[in-house]
C-alpha cells in the first residue's frame, strides 16, 4: 500500500536525541539495498530512510521492517482511534500479505527485481510506548502476537506504493512469524523449537539460547521488550 520514510523527530525516550519512528509514505521510487553491518554499515535498507539509534535498530537482519494493513484495522478497532500507514514504523505497509504467518525464511519477491526475507517480528521498545501513549503498550502489543516482520535484503531493487508482493519459495520447517514470536515473548516451552530454526538472525539465535539456558534453570519469561528491541 506504501512505502515510508522517517520523518526525524525528537525523543526523550533514549539518551540519542533524535529518531526515525516517524514515517510517511513517499510517492517515489525507492531503492532498498543491504544496509550492511548494524553499527557501522548504512542502517536502513531504504534509500532515504533515517536511523539514529544505530546500536538497537537496523543492520541487514532488520533492514526492512513491514506491517499489515489488516493489523493497523485490528488495532483501531480496539484502539479507537486512526491508524495510518507509517504510525508504527514500517517502512511499508501492506495489504493482502500474510506478514505474520510469513515462515523464517521464505523469500518475498517485490515488484520485479527486489528480494525480501522475513526474519523476525519487530520487538517493541521504550520509544513505541511513548509514540502510542497507550499504558503498557509495549506488552499489549507483543502479547498480540502481530509483530509484523523484519526483513533481510536478499536481492536489491527499487519498490514503490502499489508493487505486488509475491512468496517464491517457503521452508518446510513451517515456523511463522507469529510462532516465533510466541515463543520469543510469551511461550519459553517452545524456544527449543525457534532455536533451530533455519534462517532465524544469528545474534537472535546467541540471545535465544542463553535465555534457554535461564528458563532451564527456573528464570523468568522473557520480557516482552528484551533484548534486540527495533524502534
Amino acid at each position: 500500500m506504501s512505502v515510508n520514510l522517517a520523518v526525524p523527530e525528537r525523543n526523550p525516550a533514549t539518551g540519542v536525541g533524535l529518531t526515525g519512528i516517524a514515517k510517511r509514505p513517499v510517492d517515489h521510487l525507492v531503492t532498498v539495498r543491504a544496509p550492511g553491518p548494524m553499527t557501522t554499515g548504512l542502517h536502513s535498507g531504504l534509500v532515504g530512510d533515517q536511523i539514529f539509534d544505530i546500536a538497537q535498530h537496523g543492520g541487514d537482519d532488520r533492514a526492512v521492517y513491514a506491517y499489515a494493513r489488516e493489523d493497523y484495522d485490528w488495532w483501531q478497532a480496539r484502539l479507537s482511534r486512526r491508524l495510518a500507514n507509517g504510525l508504527f514504523g514500517e517502512n511499508l505497509t501492506t495489504e493482502g500479505v500474510d506478514v505474520n504467518g510469513a515462515v523464517i525464511g521464505e523469500r518475498w519477491r517485490v515488484g520485479p527485481r527486489l528480494v525480501l526475507q522475513p526474519v523476525f517480528g519487530r520487538v517493541p521498545g521504550i520509544t513505541f510506548q511513548r509514540r502510542m501513549g497507550v499504558p503498557r503498550w509495549t506488552k499489549t502489543f507483543a502479547r498480540s502476537l502481530r509483530p509484523g516482520a523484519c526483513l533481510r535484503v536478499l536481492e536489491q531493487g527499487e519498490i514503490w506504493a502499489g508493487d505486488p508482493v509475491t512468496v517464491e519459495d517457503r521452508p518446510s520447517h513451517g515456523v511463522t512469524i507469529a510462532r516465533a514470536f510466541r515463543a520469543y515473548a510469551i511461550e519459553p516451552e517452545l524456544l527449543p523449537e525457534l532455536i533451530e530454526t533455519d534462517g532465524l538472525p544469528a545474534a537472535l539465535r546467541e540471545t535465544l539460547t542463553r535465555r534457554l539456558v535461564q528458563v532451564r534453570q527456573g528464570g523468568r519469561a522473557m520480557s516482552a521488550a528484551g533484548p534486540g528491541t527495533i524502534r
